[in-house]
């Protein structure tokens, strides 16, 4: 049985394209643009289709077996948590609480370019987690 993954390039664009984002719709003032975003990481989460991912697979130049694979289950972990930020930034900007709305974008444009920069704070939460549950069972038996 092979582990599903995705090629570590996919997730970075996915990655910066948060980042850039959450960086632009700051600067300009457009929140409207987490949207794109918060599309992508939700179809990537309810029908495993990111099309941020589909559309920089065109530009993978080795087999993708070459590339460094990343767990499927953890980047959905991740795009649950980026969602959450990106939609939580999304409504409050919009409600005119601004300063929820910058404490969720900031959040998820620290944590996306801590990524990229290759400490994943999101893999780390999941470990975490798999550990709680791994000794919730152990006290259990």
């Amino acid at each position: 049985m092979q582990i599903e993954s995705i090629p570590r390039p996919l997730v970075r664009v996915n990655q910066w394209t948060i980042f850039l984002t959450v960086v632009l719709a700051w600067l300009t003032g457009l929140h409207w643009l987490l949207l794109i975003p918060l599309v992508a990481n939700l179809s990537g989460i309810l029908f495993n289709f990111n099309p941020i991912m589909k559309i920089a697979r065109v530009f993978i130049i080795k087999e993708v077996k070459n590339y460094i694979p990343e767990d499927v289950t953890q980047q959905k972990f991740n795009a649950c948590i980026a969602s959450f930020c990106l939609a939580g930034g999304l409504i409050s900007f919009s409600l005119g609480w601004t300063i929820v709305g910058y404490v969720f974008t900031i959040m998820v444009a620290v944590a996306s370019f801590i990524a990229i920069l290759g400490f994943c704070i999101g893999c780390f939460i999941f470990y975490q987690f798999k550990q709680y549950q791994y000794r919730r069972t152990l006290k259990q038996t």
